[in-house]
């Protein structure tokens, strides 16, 4: 099987040679260039003969370009931040429009799949991180953006509506550039954040819109990003893949296997063995994730992005589990000795 054979499979529950494995994290020293950052993803996946791609650009590329003030750090381990919200009052919400998918940061990004399509295999799929509209005006307001939700709902739908246009048109022009789907998130599907009326008031129905506009890529998966995530309430979605922080939250692989078919991204924890343990640890981890499954319908990935440029000899570890034990008929928790590293 070729990677895109592979993946494509796994997200139909198909048998394949081996479950697809791919690892994400950020590129802050030079993730304000596109062609700086395409070679940087297109780079990684070569040095570690991964199945796909999904492009991380800079987690706020989606708010300057309404007026949110950032800083820079440029470093290999420091991500913008913001210092300054677009919106900062709820007049601000007002004064939203839609934006192109080739203006400004997001026009950025645009590049980064048009640069990624140029310089990647024919046989690599990547997907682009699209923010839902929810988390976009998230990033925008920050923490006012619950009051504002709760006393002002019908300046907070138009803003919405703003923001899913816009998100539409970048999901399209994406597509349409080469991308083999989307990884959508949402961070804003947990019960610490909103209750469950809320979300399928004020995000769920925008997710939607997304999600259908999406219908021309083959490889859409969902991200729910966070802690006491409402998984029981998007699993509806129409995405191809699920990806949480299967390792830390609910649901486990097995009742989550028993809620749906989607394909399941997981079996690696980001803040664990991965980032900063050893290899023997990431090999049992994968191991643990794999014995709950009959290697059909998942592909290994972290709950989120990994530390920038974790240890190679971890990384290398997870395809050393996965095709040393594609294999074996039956998959048990696995007991492993030093002849295996």
């Amino acid at each position: 099987m070729n990677k895109s054979q592979r993946v494509n499979a796994a997200l139909l529950g198909q048998e394949v040679d081996r479950p697809p494995v791919s690892l994400w994290m950020h590129y802050p020293s030079v993730d304000q260039d596109p062609l700086m950052l395409a070679r940087a993803h297109v780079n990684f996946q070569e040095k570690f003969d991964l199945d796909f791609i999904k492009l991380t650009p800079f987690d706020l590329y989606c708010v300057p370009d309404w007026g949110s003030q950032l800083q820079y750090f440029c470093t290999e381990t420091e991500s913008p931040v913001i210092y300054r919200h677009g919106v900062r009052s709820v007049k601000d919400w007002q004064r939203l429009d839609v934006i192109p998918p080739s203006v400004g940061d997001w026009g950025k990004q645009l590049l980064l799949t048009s640069h990624v399509k140029k310089l990647v295999k024919p046989d690599v799929p990547f997907v682009q991180t699209i923010y839902s509209p929810l988390t976009v005006a998230r990033k925008l307001a920050g923490d006012r953006l619950v009051q504002d939700l709760r006393e002002n709902p019908r300046i907070l739908h138009h803003a919405l509506e703003v923001i899913t246009e816009t998100t539409i048109a970048f999901v399209k022009a994406n597509i349409a550039a080469g991308a083999s789907g989307i990884f959508f998130a949402t961070a804003c599907a947990n019960h610490d954040f909103l209750t469950v009326g809320e979300y399928q008031k004020f995000g769920k129905p925008y997710d939607l819109e997304v999600l259908r506009a999406a219908g021309g890529g083959w490889f859409n998966t969902l991200h729910i990003h966070g802690s006491r995530i409402m998984f029981d309430e998007v699993i509806d979605y129409p995405v191809h893949a699920l990806n949480w922080h299967d390792c830390h939250e609910y649901p486990s692989l097995r009742r989550a296997r028993a809620m749906t078919d989607k394909c399941i991204i997981g079996g690696l924890d980001e803040s664990g063995p991965i980032s900063y343990g050893k290899p023997l640890q990431v090999i049992e981890e994968v191991a643990a994730f794999l014995s709950e499954t009959n290697l059909r319908g998942v592909m290994v990935g972290p709950g989120c992005v990994t530390i920038p440029n974790p240890p190679d000899n971890n990384i290398t570890s997870i395809r050393l589990v996965v095709e040393r034990y594609t294999d074996k008929a039956n998959w048990k928790y696995l007991s492993l000795d030093s002849s295996f590293l």
